[in-house]
């Protein structure tokens, strides 16, 4: 069922949805949760159909806000709502209501969103395109326990994720980390099978790609080792060569679907490791409603990392790809210890057996 609202108010779309549901025969509200997406009139349809798709997991109101900016000057000085309100088929599992703001009003979204709001229930904030630098300080973002934005819809990733690190507000989090999620718990499992020292790592991917940052801070701060990267054609995230002790640990995925994973001594095995889609990112996000706080812990690691990036010059690889020089905080710390070593005079000490780095097991979801 769908009703459209011309030229309205937050009270009679309230009054749409309890109409709504009564006349789909179900007055009771079953919802878990409100996830009120921020977006334009261009990417609202593919918004609007993963947040459907992930509803039937998490049943939720959706709020659509759509912040439309007159050209004419008098028409920016007349506010108006228009308002489409779906139950039943037309919204999943859920109730959706898109707003559309217009003149004045655009400027004040958090008023016209609050009283929709379910009550008692968490609210997660979407931007998919356009998200604010500082999601926590946006009047919108005030609203939410979760701020969810995606740095590769943004021009500029790289600079992006370097100004979030400094102004991350627990509750944050970004797609681009949702995405690295079945590569964080592969490496771990990986690693979990050996027991050896890792020593360096490399992670491969398109250039400018913002997973591949993050996948990056992820090794360099979980097992506090040089980690270098390598630029390929794509698609995403490519591979990761880890060097250990006991040989190499090599997980690729050239194809963008399928990866091999190999360990020395084992045989290599076949990964499913596809690119998936919004639906399945958002959802995972809604199944956990806490702080991330390992995500946080390698978004603060790179900040350095990735303001020195934009100056680091591409270094051809033998095998013709281009080669990023190794992040500047991680370098100093390598050559630290060489340098202090040299500085000294030798001792004889006994040697001391040594626990190696571990990644840090990727948590479960849990929905709430």
């Amino acid at each position: 069922m769908k009703i459209d609202l011309t030229d309205t108010t937050a009270s009679k779309v309230n009054k749409a949805l309890v109409q709504g549901r009564r006349a789909i025969g179900t007055p009771a509200v079953g919802m878990v949760l409100t996830l009120v997406i921020v977006t334009d009139e261009e990417n609202a349809y593919d918004a609007l159909k993963a947040a459907s798709d992930a509803s039937r997991e998490h049943p939720s109101r959706t709020l659509v806000v759509i912040k439309r900016v007159s050209r004419s000057p008098r028409d920016r000085t007349q506010s108006r709502l228009d308002a489409e309100v779906r139950v039943g088929a037309e919204a999943g599992t859920g109730e959706t209501v898109v707003l559309r703001l217009y003149g004045e009003v655009v400027d004040h979204a958090q008023s016209v969103v609050l009283p929709l709001l379910l009550p008692d229930a968490p609210v997660v904030v979407w931007w998919p395109v356009n998200a604010p630098l500082d999601p926590a300080k946006d009047p919108l973002g005030a609203l939410g326990q979760r701020r969810v934005t995606d740095t590769y819809a943004s021009e500029q990733p790289v600079r992006d994720l370097a100004t979030r690190s400094g102004t991350y507000t627990p509750g944050d989090t970004d797609l681009s980390w949702t995405r690295i999620t079945p590569w964080r718990s592969m490496l771990a499992a990986a690693l979990d099978q050996v027991a050896c020292e890792v020593r360096a790592v490399e992670v491969e991917g398109e250039e400018f790609n913002p997973s591949c940052e993050l996948l990056a801070m992820w090794l360099a701060d979980r097992l506090d080792v040089p980690v270098q990267r390598s630029l390929s054609g794509g698609p995403g995230l490519t591979a990761v060569r880890m060097d250990t002790n006991c040989g190499p640990i090599t997980l690729d995925r050239a194809d963008g679907s399928l990866a091999t994973l190999s360990i020395e001594g084992q045989p290599d095995r076949a990964v499913a490791l596809k690119r998936r889609d919004t639906a399945e990112l958002i959802a995972e996000e809604l199944r956990r409603l806490d702080p991330d706080d390992t995500y946080a812990s390698a978004l603060r690691y790179g900040v350095d990392r990735l303001k020195a990036s934009s100056s680091v010059p591409s270094v051809p690889k033998s095998d013709g790809r281009a080669r990023l020089a190794l992040p500047a905080p991680v370098e100093a710390a390598a050559k630290a210890p060489a340098a202090e070593a040299t500085a000294q005079a030798p001792v004889k000490q006994e040697p001391v057996q040594q626990e190696p780095p571990r990644l840090e097991p990727v948590r479960k979801a849990t929905t709430k």
